[in-house]
């Protein structure tokens, strides 16, 4: 039996994800608020982090795939002198430094440092993760007492500027005795590919300095373009909902012109385009490279909206995305994901 479709409008939902949340909560919350239980995600955020989390609600949720591999920006607080199980301030405490150790690190060892996780870089992922270990999540493994190894992975750091440090003092539980540990707080501006796990940026600095370290503070600041200043407070969105208010969906065809450069289509190229034909190409694109047509989820494979068309029918109507692409040695324009199959227009 097929599937029912999605009533009710679509569109993208900027919110300022809370600390203390999932991502799947707020999912969860924005199906009551939007009415629909067709919502999705671009980007999960660890329940610690707050800002930046894009929702697409009913046909929306099928521009995510390509969301979801935008580049992020993030500020973050990072503490050395403290490891913990989970490379943040929700894990326990695994190693406190010993005296002395952070008072001989240096400005200068840690921009050393910070610089040699800049550009591209293979990452281990954090290990309390949502990352799949022969179909088991890896937080799971590691919260059963499992060890786990995670593959090293691709990323890009395009940029890791530190801002501030703050030496403190703070108390940790490590195993069943409270401790006093100095630790250095540094703030701090990630700007990086997708995939990339800034609480293990934390880890590696800490390793490297050999004091250990963990982020404190965790807020993406931006997805692509998409900003903070762009998202609505959870508070706000069901105080919408309580005052029937239609949610603040930013329109399917809107979101696609933000996301996605914008080609304007003939009649006959819209038909075309609906019914799953090849166009001409589009100009100033270069054909796709084979990773962006693969679907893959890993690091640098994730799809992106570079080099991806929103085509927009005469009339206004949103009809496919589309990239060139080489067919039968010729250059063309085919659709990658069809809003309105079967029309003619």
């Amino acid at each position: 039996m097929a599937k029912k479709a999605p009533t009710g409008p679509s569109g993208l939902i900027v919110v300022d994800k809370p600390a203390g949340l999932t991502s799947h909560d707020v999912v969860s919350k924005m199906r009551w608020i939007a009415g629909t239980r067709k919502v999705g995600h671009a980007g999960t955020l660890d329940p610690m982090a707050t800002g930046v989390l894009i929702l697409g609600v009913n046909k929306a949720t099928r521009l995510l795939t390509w969301v979801v591999g935008e580049t992020k920006t993030y500020t973050a607080t990072i503490r050395l002198g403290v490891s913990t199980l989970t490379d943040d301030a929700d894990g326990d405490a695994t190693a406190i430094a010993q005296e002395g150790t952070l008072a001989a690190v240096s400005e200068d060892a840690i921009r050393r440092h910070i610089a040699e996780l800049t550009g591209d870089i293979m990452q281990v992922p954090s290990a309390v993760s949502a990352i799949k270990v022969n179909g088991v999540r890896s937080y799971a493994r590691v919260r059963s007492g499992e060890d786990v190894e995670l593959d090293a992975r691709p990323i890009t750091v395009h940029s890791f500027d530190l801002h501030q440090m703050r030496p403190s003092t703070a108390s940790y539980q490590l195993g069943d005795e409270e401790m006093s540990a100095d630790v250095l707080d540094l703030d701090v501006t990630v700007v990086c590919s997708a995939g990339t796990y800034i609480r293990a940026l934390a880890r590696d600095l800490g390793a490297a300095l050999g004091t250990g370290a963990h982020l404190t503070a965790l807020r993406r600041t931006a997805i692509g373009d998409i900003r903070a200043e762009d998202a609505h407070t959870l508070d706000e969105l069901i105080a919408g909902r309580e005052a029937e208010q239609p949610a603040p969906l930013l329109p399917i065809e809107e979101a696609a012109r933000r996301l996605f450069e914008v080609r304007q289509l003939t009649a006959a190229e819209a038909t075309d385009l609906a019914n799953g034909r090849r166009i001409s190409p589009t100009e100033g694109s270069a054909p796709a490279s084979p990773s962006r047509t693969t679907g893959s989820t890993g690091g640098h494979d994730k799809p992106t909206t570079d080099g991806i068309s929103a085509a927009f029918a005469p009339d206004g109507t949103l009809v496919a995305l589309i990239e060139n692409t080489r067919f039968r040695r010729e250059n063309v324009a085919a659709p990658v994901l069809v809003f309105e199959a079967g029309r003619t227009f």
